[in-house]
């Protein structure tokens, strides 16, 4: 059975970092499309980013592009979310997800069967 848990969130100021990770457990993650989405309070839950099997092509939301890193190091079976330049409005809980199916095609959380619990990051002026 896959599981994900999350850790790394907190609190910090604006144009603070902070690393998300996820460890996978039931799978080998390098087999995985896997994924990262936050939901704010009192908005959908979206796509931030995601790495397929092979690292080949990340894809990113594009108000992250630029400042948010996903990673993958298989041999721990985790994937990280460097988050830098923090924004207020990058609050929210973030959630790690996956399929079994390599490839990412899409960050919709509707093709993601496996999440984790959330990590709330708050991010303060």
């Amino acid at each position: 059975q896959v599981q994900l848990v999350e850790s790394g969130g907190g609190s910090v100021q604006v144009g603070g970092s902070l690393r998300l990770s996820c460890v996978v457990s039931g799978y080998f993650a390098n087999h995985m499309c896997v994924g990262w989405f936050r939901q704010a309070p009192g908005k959908e839950r979206e796509g931030v980013a995601m790495i397929p099997a092979g690292d080949e092509t990340t894809d990113y939301v594009d108000s992250v592009k630029g400042r948010f890193t996903i990673s993958r190091d298989g041999a721990k079976n985790m994937v990280y979310l460097q988050m830098n330049s923090l924004k207020v409005e990058d609050t929210a809980i973030y959630y790690c997800a996956a399929r079994t199916l390599g490839y990412c095609d899409t960050l919709s959380k509707n093709s993601f069967p496996y999440w984790g619990q959330g990590t709330q990051v708050t991010v303060s002026s």
